[in-house]
Formats: C-alpha cells, sequence, structure tokens
C-alpha cells in the first residue's frame, strides 16, 4: 500500500489532470486551519476552482486542541448540510493538526472517503502527512484515536515553507535527521555537509532533504503498514523520550520537533550505554543535534529543570509501550535502527537521560 508523493512547486498546478488519474472525483472539501486558511486558502481555491474542482472550505483553530471529537463533529455537520457524500474527498492543507484531523474525517465520514494531503510545514512534509496513521487527542494522551487511513496523494511545495519561523524549521529538521539516523547513513552525511543551507532553505538543498525524507518513510511504510514487524516502529526513534517531555510539558511549551531532537539525544546515549552503538558514533550524532536551535531558556524550562524521574514517570503515558513496558528504538550504527523487545531497566533509561541532560546543558544547543 503506499502514496503518490509528488514534490514540486506549484504543486497544485494540474490537479484536475492528476485527480482523474487517480480517479478521484473533482469534488472536494478543503481543510484549513486559520493559519493556513489566511496565508494559503486564496491561492489553493483560485487554482483549484480554475481547473473545474467543486469545493467546500472547512477552517479549524491552529491549535492541537483541534484534534478532538468536538472538533470532528462541527465539521461532519457542515459536510453533511453541504451534501458531501461518498463521492467527495478531502484536501488537508496545513501541518500535523490539520493533516491528523482532515485524515480522521476522512477515515471516518461516510465509513471512509479518500484523503490527499497537502503539507505546509517540514515537519508534515517529511513525517506527519506521509503513512496513513492519522488521529485525534484525548485527555489522557496525544494521538491515542484514530486510523490506519492511507493518503491517496501526499502534494508537497517546498514554497510553502517561506512562510514558516525558524522553529518549525527546526522542528521539521529533526524529522529529517532522523532519517538519516534510521535508514541511510550516506542521507545522514548529506545532512551534516548541507545543514546550514537545509535549514535556510535553500534550493535545491531543502527539496531534496524533503524528498529523500518523505521517500524514505514510504518505504518503510510500504513494507509494515500496520507496524506488525518491528520496522516501522523504527521511525520513532527519541519518539518514547519526546512524548514523554511533550506530556511533562503539558503538550503546550515544547514544539514535537524539540521533543524528538532531545529524545533522539536520549536514545542515543541509552544505544551507546546498552552496548549497541560505539562511542564515536554516539559523539557524532549528538555533535549533529548541537546544531538545532531551540527557544532562548526552553531547553532550561522543559528539560533541565526537570528530574528524570519526573520524565520517565510521563513516559509511561506513551502510546508506545506495550504490556506496560517502554518500547525503545535504539541504533547499532548510523543508518541501522531496531526495535528493542526485551525490557530495559529503569536505572539505564534514567542513566541516558542524565548523559543527554549533561550534553544539552553545556550550551552546545542555543
Amino acid at each position: 500500500m503506499s502514496s503518490t508523493i509528488i514534490v514540486k512547486t506549484p504543486v497544485l498546478s494540474g490537479a484536475g489532470e492528476l485527480y482523474r488519474k487517480q480517479k478521484l472525483a473533482l469534488k472536494t472539501v478543503v481543510l484549513f486551519d486559520e493559519n493556513t486558511r489566511r496565508l494559503f486558502r486564496d491561492q489553493v481555491m483560485a487554482t483549484l476552482e480554475s481547473e473545474g474542482f467543486r469545493l467546500l472550505d472547512l477552517t479549524v483553530p491552529a491549535r492541537e486542541t483541534s484534534k478532538s471529537f468536538s472538533s470532528a463533529y462541527r465539521l461532519y455537520g457542515t459536510m453533511i448540510a453541504a451534501g458531501v457524500d461518498r463521492s467527495w474527498n478531502l484536501l488537508a492543507v496545513g501541518g500535523g493538526v490539520v493533516g491528523d484531523l482532515g485524515g480522521f474525517l476522512a477515515a471516518s465520514y461516510y465509513r471512509g472517503i479518500p484523503v490527499v494531503q497537502c503539507p505546509t510545514t517540514l515537519l508534515a512534509m517529511t513525517d506527519s502527512a506521509i503513512g496513513g496513521k492519522v488521529a485525534i487527542n484525548h485527555p489522557l494522551g496525544k494521538n491515542l484515536i484514530g486510523f490506519f487511513h492511507m493518503p491517496h496523494m501526499v502534494l508537497i511545495d517546498p514554497s510553502f515553507l517561506g512562510t514558516l519561523p525558524l522553529r518549525e524549521v527546526f522542528g521539521g529538521m529533526a524529522e529529517v535527521v532522523k532519517y538519516g539516523f534510521i535508514a541511510d547513513r550516506k542521507f545522514l552525511l548529506w545532512l551534516e555537509t548541507h545543514f546550514d543551507r537545509i535549514t535556510a532553505l535553500e534550493e535545491p538543498f531543502i527539496s531534496e532533504a524533503i524528498r529523500r525524507s518523505a521517500f524514505i518513510k514510504a518505504d518503510v511504510v510500504e513494507k509494515d503498514f500496520r507496524e506488525l514487524s518491528g520496522l516501522r516502529a523504527t521511525l520513532n526513534f527519541g519518539h518514547t523520550f519526546a512524548h514523554g517531555l511533550e506530556k511533562l510539558a503539558e503538550y503546550r511549551h515544547i514544539r514535537h520537533g524539540e521533543a524528538v531532537t532531545i529524545g533522539m539525544g536520549c536514545a542515543l546515549c541509552l544505544s551507546h550505554n546498552l552496548g549497541y552503538l560505539s562511542e564515536d558514533d554516539m559523539r557524532s550524532g549528538l555533535e549533529l543535534l548541537s546544531r538545532f536551535r531551540f527557544p532562548r531558556g526552553l531547553l532550561k524550562r522543559r528539560f533541565l529543570m526537570h528530574s528524570p524521574e519526573a520524565l520517565l514517570e510521563n513516559m509511561f503515558s506513551d502510546k508506545k509501550k506495550l504490556d506496560s513496558k517502554l518500547r525503545f528504538v535504539l541504533l547499532k550504527k548510523p543508518g541501522e535502527a531496531f526495535l528493542l523487545d526485551e525490557n530495559v531497566d529503569d536505572r539505564e533509561v534514567l542513566k541516558a537521560v542524565e548523559d543527554a541532560r549533561r550534553f544539552f546543558s553545556k550550551g552546545n544547543v542555543n
């Protein structure tokens, strides 16, 4: 099972012919958040209207709380009142919130209509828009309620990134670097060489980083769509730690990509401490993470001020635990990740967190 992934500018040019080739009707619900509506609605709607589409556009607040049953229920009502039926499809234009919510709506409305993802953030372009995991949140945890609903297409326009704050660029870069760590050492070396050009959104570097990331994820997903073999789980490198950090920050005070960057530092340390990753490879990975930039004071307030024990406690609410055991993705070497089946002693987890805390407290990451 795979999606058609297109990376180009302007990506919606010729959308009518593209939809017809995919056997999708030109009847589309277009979902924005308040930010992407302001930035892209006129452009997107005018392009699609010129291609002969019949459109219904919907908007949600640009915040994580939009991924909720109440938001979905309200949008279902609007779609029903507008006569949207199974012959329609949904285009999600935005970052992870819009992509997740749009995918959830499409998977559940009329027992499933096609979804097309048009991500507008680097994080969504390289991760959340690809692979078909769509979900909403519950007060007890993030992304706990959802579906596997593969998008028919993922339409990526790197020019959309020009509106992103630098903080969001670095947040997305965390997922890009992750792919090098878990699957492609040559890509990791390329990222080390061109890191500054990619984060400056220079072409052709940014498009190449997006393209290679997207196709690495798509390849992994195609081989293990429902995460049965453990291969897809390797996409969660650093995420068990990251989701604990996000819960510790009440899902408000730290971006997902920032938490993943810190989480990958913890995972590198754990990989080394358990004897899988060499010290040189661990240090090389940490040095790459040192090139990330955080808002002033974020590390101190959201990671360094909390004890390793507090982080561990919050990690146990992560949906990636199984039978009350934490599941860790570790590295044997850069480009080779694996899901550790055995339980890890809490003392080892705490030591890895403490080692990462020492690294991040040195001031290497601003």
